[in-house]
């Protein structure tokens, strides 16, 4: 298996999917005519720390009504759907994992979104996106995935128009990882490489970003994992029941060392900011 399977392999199988996401709206709405943003919001944003954190990018990005906005790595696109409907952005989707793109399409189709949020199957590396014609760039919890981070930033950089903002968050290094942490995140998460918090405002100065901000996220993200891994445990049994993506043992295993490895201060979590 190469490593881009590797990759989208461990998406096709998440635990949090299309499928899922119905469920949940189906049980508390029971059924699932006429849904509205609202209905998915529950279930639907595969990344840490809710809405708040999605507004958070939103502000940071400058992002409102009009704005024409690309979501690299964009899964099931919770949070694009959340921009469109919250702050009237033009969101355009890049997702490489074909069941990821499908199922984000056909939940964007069921809350009447389709026209704000358009989903495009691609590679962040090479975006068929022309130059200069985003006002932002956001991604979330996503770029660990991507095997060559300054070549999609890059790509950020090129599609953002003059003053446009790109505001991400992704997993940083506060000390490099062991050889067997490293593997562990690889073989669990599908995570390809780290960043350091140093190494990525490095990278996007060189790319030629500036007013690059960092905050550091590892206290709240700590609290979160915990929250997140007792919630995925408890969603494989009900994954199983249903007969939908569940994760694998490693899956499991590693997120319980990611949580030791965020609470000790290894492993963190950042937002990065930076303008065109």
């Amino acid at each position: 298996m190469t490593n881009q399977e590797h990759v989208l392999a461990f998406y096709s199988r998440h635990p949090i999917s299309r499928e899922q996401i119905l469920a949940g709206a189906r049980s508390r709405r029971g059924h699932l005519d006429a849904l509205a943003p609202e209905d998915l919001f529950p279930f639907d944003q595969d990344h840490y720390g809710g809405l708040s954190v999605v507004d958070a990018l939103a502000e940071r990005a400058r992002i409102g009504i009009g704005s024409q906005v690309a979501d690299f790595c964009a899964g099931l696109a919770g949070p694009a759907r959340y921009l469109a409907h919250k702050y009237g952005a033009i969101v355009t989707c890049i997702e490489l994992n074909p069941h990821r793109a499908l199922g984000a399409a056909d939940l964007t189709r069921r809350v009447g979104l389709d026209r704000r949020v358009r989903i495009v199957r691609g590679d962040v590396m090479r975006v068929s996106l022309a130059g200069k014609t985003m006002d932002a760039v956001v991604s979330q919890e996503a770029l660990l995935h991507v095997p060559d981070k300054s070549a999609a930033l890059a790509e950020a950089h090129r599609v953002l128009r003059p003053g446009g903002r790109l505001a991400f968050t992704d997993w940083a290094t506060h000390r490099p990882l062991e050889g067997g942490d490293a593997d562990a995140m690889w073989r669990g998460i599908a995570a390809q490489s780290v960043q350091s918090f140093m190494s990525y405002p490095r990278m996007l100065r060189e790319i030629g970003f500036r007013n690059v901000v960092v905050e550091d996220l590892t206290v709240d993200w700590g609290k979160i994992l915990e929250e997140r891994f007792a919630m995925y445990r408890k969603l494989r049994e009900e994954t199983i029941r249903l007969g939908t993506p569940s994760g694998d043992d490693a899956f499991y295993r590693s997120y319980g060392r990611l949580v030791a490895l965020v609470q000790e201060r290894t492993l963190g979590g950042g937002r990065f900011t930076a303008e065109k």
